[in-house]
């Protein structure tokens, strides 16, 4: 019997790097306190709230948390600061690092960048998988990491290392 969801992916060549506990436990404890840059939002569709901790799709009715942040530190030209969602309530941290998440296979780019956090090559998964994409652009050795991203509002998703 085949089974309707859809399974991870596994890859020895990368690992997924998910936002950090710390980050998303700090989000929900301003939220709590009523920061105006941390909105408490119901998820109103099944595709439209992804949560960076825990890599999946916040289902219809759940809280998420809505705040800005920025995956390249500031004092870098690629720095920028972008809306992201976690879970209103604890989720456990995406844990299957060597498996591309099964949520997140269409509607990404992956943007390459090098030790100094410049973006050095980008590319969308058309028509193939995301591994293929990944070990691509971790094969250049300037690589450093591969974030990631939104295809369509461009918001970070995770990040991607070597194994």
């Amino acid at each position: 019997m085949k089974s309707s969801t859809p399974k991870a992916f596994a890859s020895s060549a990368f690992r997924i790097v998910p936002l950090p506990t710390k980050i998303a436990e700090t989000a929900r404890r301003v939220a709590k306190a009523g920061a105006v840059d941390h909105a408490i939002v119901i998820a109103d569709s099944p595709n439209g709230y992804p949560c960076r901790h825990c890599l999946r799709w916040a289902q219809p009715g759940e809280r998420v948390i809505l705040f800005p942040f920025a995956s390249i530190p500031s004092g870098h030209p690629y720095f920028e600061t972008g809306p992201i969602f976690v879970h209103a309530k604890r989720c456990e941290r995406y844990g299957t690092t060597g498996e591309y998440p099964a949520d997140f296979r269409n509607g990404r780019v992956f943007r390459a960048y090098d030790a100094a956090y410049n973006m050095i090559d980008a590319e969308v998964a058309d028509g193939i998988g995301p591994e293929a994409v990944i070990e691509k652009l971790l094969g250049n050795p300037k690589t450093e990491f591969v974030d990631a991203r939104s295809v369509t509002r461009g918001c970070f998703t995770f990040r991607i290392r070597r194994a």
